[in-house]
């Protein structure tokens, strides 16, 4: 009721102040084509908070591979499909490697960290996140050990439910957090931990806040809306407490730091932050701190849980699937500890992790990008600083690419003698100067924990496999597997 409340005043406004509609700039009128915008509100009628996907795949019939939407005032261009994605992202890298508006993100963080930021702080939040974690061991042995040990931990944890039905959802949101705990605070944490717990619950808040309805809507007016009562308070408010969760942690560092010894991403940056405490003009300082750690917890806890979870599901649907990935294990690793190095051996396997995550499509929209000139794109004319959604959804799901996209079906990814083969569609990480920072460390974990679950378990369930949907629970800018439950049964 709230909502529709909010929705009619914009409307209504918006009618009154259609003058500024009148003022667009000359670039606007040769950008893409798309459905005429309402003063202020833009093209809410269109595009439905609760039904966002399927309004943007309506558009892209009408509108072809490329148009233009209004998310209040602000016009948004959107790329569909492989080809088009490509020319942008890779082909036009440069000029398309601006970070768009992420209002949530904005609100709190300021600008600051890696996601969020433009030009040359982004350059340098990037360059030392990638270098810290090398120097950490991202694709080297000590990552690897972590991610060993606390698949360990995950295994006993599958233990204890001897059996039964059980959710998975807790448990592999802990064992994947943990990994980045040991990059970014230098510990793991007990599951049971009350503050551990608590960093979890603000995580996934603000992730499903911001894949809502009422995110979207934030998304539209959050000039007006941050100042308005209404659930969207409380998924600002759990970001705040992330921050504030974070900020502790630093503080904590600051008072044990030594310089000669870095223990931690946090570590690392406090020292980087001495060296430079002279200069002036320096983006280390503590709210790029702050604000990078909550991006690499966020990027790093949601996406790989809910990709495993997607991938259990889709493995209690295709058990057929589950007993050939057992056979390579039991040929390539049998008793011993999964290692990175396997991943080579089992060709099969990776190509199960590939199609999960091309099927499960967990952030359909990308993460906005903006252009970083004026650019003439396929006869349009885009402005600098104008927001561009590649939709990877479109990408992953693109016919052309991949031949009946909506079936599961890790054989596309082998040839016809059984190798892995790569396709240059398959972009779940995204593409081009913004891919994502922890693509090395996501597909190792969820190598290794996928891997050491089943060689200790078959994962089975009391629902028929006829009765397992794999549509998501809802669909919008990230999406998420329904819940089930999992039964893992040891093997003999």
């Amino acid at each position: 009721m709230l909502l529709a409340t909010v929705i009619l005043l914009l409307v209504l406004l918006g009618l009154v102040c259609a003058i500024q509609m009148k003022g667009k700039s000359k670039d606007q009128l040769h950008m893409p084509p798309g459905p005429p915008p309402l003063p202020v509100v833009g093209n809410i009628l269109q595009i439905k908070p609760r039904e966002l996907l399927l309004s943007l795949q309506q558009l892209q019939k009408k509108y072809g591979p490329i148009f233009t939407v209004y998310f209040g005032s602000r016009p948004a261009v959107m790329l569909c499909g492989y080809d088009m994605v490509k020319e942008a992202l890779i082909d036009n890298k440069d000029v398309f490697s601006g970070r768009g508006r992420i209002p949530v993100a904005e609100y709190i963080l300021k600008g600051y960290g890696i996601l969020g930021s433009n030009g040359e702080r982004w350059k340098q939040m990037r360059r030392f996140a990638l270098t810290t974690l090398r120097n950490f061991g991202m694709g080297k042995r000590s990552i690897e050990e972590r991610i060993q040990e606390e698949a360990q931990f995950l295994v006993e944890e599958f233990s204890k439910t001897e059996g039964k039905a059980f959710d998975p959802t807790f448990l592999l949101s802990c064992a994947v957090s943990n990994i980045i705990c040991s990059i970014v605070f230098g510990k793991r944490f007990n599951y049971e931990d009350k503050h551990f717990v608590t960093l979890l619950n603000n995580i996934t808040a603000v992730i499903r806040f911001m894949n809502s309805g009422w995110g979207l809507v934030f998304y539209y007016f959050h000039g007006l809306m941050q100042h308005i009562p209404g659930p969207h308070q409380k998924g600002i408010q759990h970001l705040i407490d992330l921050k504030a969760f974070v900020q502790e942690r630093v503080d904590e560092s600051a008072k044990t730091l030594n310089t000669d010894s870095t223990r931690h991403f946090i570590d690392c940056f406090l020292v980087k932050m001495l060296k430079e405490q002279k200069n002036p003009a320096s983006e280390f300082q503590n709210e790029n701190l702050v604000a990078s750690s909550i991006n690499l917890f966020s990027a790093g806890t949601e996406t790989t849980s809910t990709t495993l979870r997607y991938g259990f599901l889709a493995l209690l649907k295709y058990p057929e699937c589950q007993a050939k990935i057992q056979d390579e294990i039991d040929r390539v690793i049998g008793d011993r500890c999964p290692s990175a190095e396997d991943r080579t051996k089992m060709p099969y396997s990776e190509a199960v992790i590939y199609e999960i995550q091309r099927f499960s499509d967990i952030v359909p929209t990308g993460v906005p990008h903006c252009t970083t000139e004026d650019v003439s794109f396929h006869g349009y004319t885009i402005p600098k600083g104008t927001d561009v959604f590649p939709l990877l959804t479109t990408v992953l799901k693109d016919p052309k690419q991949f031949a009946q996209p909506e079936l599961f079906s890790p054989d596309r990814f082998l040839d016809d003698k059984g190798t892995l083969q790569k396709h240059p569609a398959f972009m779940p990480f995204s593409a081009g100067k913004r891919v994502c920072v922890g693509e090395g460390l996501a597909r190792m974990e969820l190598f290794l924990f996928l891997t050491t679950l089943l060689q200790k378990f078959t994962l089975t369930t009391v629902v028929s496999e006829n009765d397992i949907d794999l549509s998501p629970a809802y669909s919008s800018a990230g999406n998420t597997p329904r819940y089930y439950t999992i039964s893992a049964v040891p093997r003999q």
